[in-house]
């Protein structure tokens, strides 16, 4: 037989006239700021990043204690998903050999480049992206975005590295063997500026794994989520992402959860 525990009237309007805890103030307060953080950043940090932001601010909080907070809160990361690959390797132009073979720890800035083309689906057909990344802080340096995957689209993303970083005579250039980067055009730019190509074994994507890296992060928590309908509109929410926020903001794990122009900065 069950028994029904009673409360008398007072004892139920004592407890309802309690003051939180200090332990619910404080959750109340962090779960506040963890959402703050979590939209300034486009929704896409879990708790490492989110830690880190809070301890640059001086709140010294546990990953398992922010995931808490998340998932009260019903905040959940923009899943990755799988893309597909742009490269040709199927060609009569010379290729160059894998100089970089994965060294991809670099000690300076402008010493080392890598580059890649992916897709972006509109309503109008496909966007190409080609970008250029300094592996010394991850930075995205130059980027060139067109409706046709051919050379001038990687020679134009090349040339505004060159523009913005003017790197010296012996940047190696590294990239996969698709036509677009042995074609005569990009090799003549690299020569013009005595800079040095590498290319990754044909097939092999992990010679090329910190641009393949940029572009999972950019699908995943950019164009995997947006229906784009024309390319123009596909342009301006990919130079938002790569110029204000993956460059000025986006904190990246190799670098120290640091964003590229902060650990830029600090060096």
């Amino acid at each position: 037989m069950c028994s029904v525990f009673q409360v008398s009237s007072s004892g139920y309007y004592e407890w309802r006239g309690r003051p939180p805890s200090k332990r619910t103030i404080e959750n109340q307060r962090l779960g506040a700021k963890v959402k703050e953080i979590f939209i300034n950043n486009r929704r896409v940090y879990g708790t490492r990043r989110i830690q880190e932001e809070l301890l640059e601010d001086g709140e010294n909080v546990s990953r398992y204690r922010i995931g808490k907070l998340m998932s009260q809160q019903n905040m959940k990361c923009k899943t990755k998903k799988k893309f597909k690959v742009t490269t040709d390797s199927n060609h009569d132009f010379p290729v160059a050999p894998n100089l970089l073979d994965k060294k991809f720890d670099v000690q300076h800035p402008d010493q080392v480049y890598v580059g890649d083309i992916t897709y972006i689906p509109t309503s109008e057909g496909w966007l190409y992206l080609a970008v250029f990344i300094d592996l010394y802080s991850r930075m995205v340096v130059g980027w060139s975005m067109s409706n046709r995957i051919n050379a001038k689209l990687t020679c134009d993303s090349l040339l505004m590295a060159i523009w913005k970083r003017k790197p010296s005579q012996g940047l190696m250039v590294h990239s996969d063997r698709g036509s677009q980067y042995a074609s005569h055009k990009f090799q003549g730019l690299l020569k013009t500026h005595s800079y040095v190509c590498s290319m990754s074994r044909k097939g092999n994507c992990w010679d090329n794994a910190p641009a393949e890296s940029f572009f999972h992060t950019l699908k995943t928590e950019l164009v995997n989520l947006s229906q784009y309908k024309t390319r123009e509109e596909a342009k301006k929410d990919i130079f938002e992402y790569i110029e204000v926020f993956y460059n000025r903001q986006r904190r990246h794990s190799t670098i120290g959860y640091l964003s590229p122009l902060a650990y830029e900065e600090a060096a």
